[in-house]
């Protein structure tokens, strides 16, 4: 037998960066413009949504018209490249866990699939179990990253607007887009029933903020992710720019294997499988920054072991994989039969929402502990291939049509019964906060490894009582609110045999606290700054640092935390320190 040759690259860096979503794009472009010598690795190939999106492309361009697949399940034109499965790169689960674990492989990683809801924490979030007694409170407080909140707002480019909440903080928001037909109809129920809708906050350019990034010109397809970089993408808004200073190599379609470390525990650097050689390379860096993903992170931790480091690298806790959990999800939606045949005008907005609904009530109030906020859906956008919702057949009764005709057809009638319907749809989605419980983990399979021999991930995982009876009120609210708005309802009226319609868990993509931050070493892997107790010059900068996730989308977090530790490793590298 021959021997396994892994191959050094001669260049040592400043910092290793192990994925380009959102934590490692950020930690990319902050050191990069410090001049700090960065390689980042991304288990992807290049991305470059000025040249490689699909936006504007017609339905009749994709060969499947616009239908899922492994590769793209949200469509064939979506930004972003695999999803919950992957060739060759298999996960498991223990018993009847239902995780689902979505893993992007491009530059920029999820940020080119995401619905650019960017949301600040509030007081409340960092400290929740001084509220509920529930979990544990985060070693920080909202005033420690509020101007990291601010810094992010400024260089992305967020809309919104100021509503004095005291737990959905104000932010620095470009003008929000004005409500679509549907929107307005659903500020009206809300509002006749104590609910808030208010402007939303996402990552997309209503007006110009500099010479790099384009305007939003309204088509509506931010997830093809945008040519003229008017929403935030990893890629367009932090890598690309960073890549410019010339202070960053990066390394695509590279597979990260391990953390290596010296003898006294230390990280050295990174060990990678080269896929387009299937070849095991070193790269070596003052430091290691871990971004990605939070299962991902863990996973390279787990899988990093030395006589150091016996059950995995900053792993002395046992932490390491535990306290996963995502946003929880719920649906409901349906057809306003006062909009059939609606007049026709274009209100394709934003990719997303123009309006949505912060978590309004007291936990103390209610028989859940976390709350969760509302996602709105519905409207005039572009057409595509497909159409359904079963408005026409609920329940086996016949409930509109253009004329008395059956349901059905095809040709003109078909098309006729298509422009009736066409705008008249609504839809509802509640995303909320999951507990963080250290039976809800992920650890190594013993005996499955993936196709570059990698040990994988398996999967224990379930919702609790308490996400159950969250979603039990999603539904209820959704339903006060449809029945306000005169809405026909023709999905999502589940119940008690399908825990009300709850989405299992990894569903959302808001994978967090595998690798939560603590003050105590024996109870955390991290510290403040996202640094490791165990070795001081590993870092990890994805959802893995979280100690819970709030009821707010979670980039606009990650991205704050990650330039709040990578200004602290400019610092701790100027004293020496690192």
């Amino acid at each position: 037998m021959g021997t396994l040759q892994v191959k050094k690259n001669p260049k040592k860096y400043d910092a290793v960066i192990v994925g380009s979503g959102a934590g490692g794009g950020m930690a990319t472009y902050v050191l990069a413009k410090a001049g700090l010598k960065v390689c980042l690795i991304e288990a992807g190939p290049m991305y470059d949504p000025a040249k490689n999106s699909n936006q504007l492309q017609p339905p009749w361009a994709s060969p499947r018209r616009g239908r899922g697949t492994k590769f793209r399940p949200f469509g064939d034109f979506d930004g972003c490249y695999w999803a919950w499965q992957i060739d060759g790169e298999p996960y498991t689960h223990v018993d009847d866990t239902k995780w689902n674990w979505w893993r992007a492989r491009m530059l920029g990683g999820r940020t080119n699939h995401w619905g650019r809801i960017t949301l600040r924490f509030g007081p409340r979030d960092f400290k929740r179990r001084d509220i509920d007694g529930l979990g544990d409170n985060w070693p920080i407080s909202y005033d420690d990253i509020k101007p990291y909140y601010d810094k992010v707002e400024s260089l992305i480019g967020v809309f919104g607007t100021n509503e004095g909440l005291p737990n959905d903080p104000d932010g620095v928001f470009l003008p929000p887009p004005k409500p679509r037909l549907h929107e307005m109809l659903i500020k009206k129920a809300g509002t006749s029933l104590g609910i808030p809708v208010i402007p939303s906050r996402l990552s997309i350019l209503t007006k110009k903020i500099n010479d790099e990034r384009g305007q939003c010109f309204y088509c509506a397809q931010c997830g093809r992710s945008c040519k003229v970089y008017a929403d935030f993408s990893s890629s367009s808004v932090l890598i690309i720019p960073a890549l410019k200073t010339g202070n960053v190599d990066l390394l695509t379609n590279c597979m990260a294997r391990e953390v290596i470390t010296n003898k006294e525990g230390l990280a050295t650097g990174v060990s990678y499988v080269n896929k387009e050689d299937m070849q095991e390379y070193v790269v070596e860096g003052r430091t290691v920054i871990l971004a990605a993903s939070a299962c991902e992170s863990a996973r390279l931790l787990l899988n990093s072991k030395s006589t150091r480091h016996s059950a995995g690298l900053a792993n002395s806790s046992g932490v390491v994989g535990k306290y996963l959990h995502d946003s929880t999800g719920a649906d409901m939606g349906g057809y306003l039969p006062n909009l059939f045949g609606r007049k026709r005008y274009n209100e394709d907005g934003v990719g997303g929402m123009h309006v949505y609904t912060p978590w309004w009530l007291d936990n103390k109030k209610l028989d859940f502990p976390r709350g969760y906020h509302i996602e709105y859906g519905g409207g005039m956008d572009q057409p595509a291939y497909g159409f359904g919702w079963n408005i026409q057949n609920i329940n086996g009764k016949q409930v509109a049509t253009r004329t008395k005709k059956e349901a059905g057809g095809y040709g003109k009638s078909l098309k006729e019964d298509y422009r009736f319907f066409y705008g008249a749809s609504v839809g509802m989605a509640g995303r909320g906060e999951a507990l963080a419980l250290e039976s809800n983990y992920c650890e190594i399979d013993p005996t499955t490894v993936d196709k570059y021999g990698i040990p994988v991930l398996r999967f224990n995982v379930k919702n609790s009582e308490y996400e159950i009876k969250q979603a039990k009120h999603m539904k209820e609210t959704f339903k006060e609110i449809l029945t306000e708005m005169g809405a026909v309802i023709t999905y999502g009226d589940d119940g008690p045999e399908n825990n009300y319609g709850l989405h299992d868990p990894g569903v959302i993509i808001h994978e967090a606290g595998t690798v939560r931050m603590g003050s105590n070493p024996k109870t955390s892997a991290l510290n403040e700054w996202c640094q490791a107790h165990d070795a001081k010059n590993v870092f990890c900068v994805d959802g893995g640092a979280f100690v819970s996730q709030a009821d707010k989308n979670i980039t606009h977090t990650i991205l704050a935390l990650s330039w709040r530790a990578s200004d602290y490793i400019v610092d701790q590298m100027k004293k020496q320190n690192l």
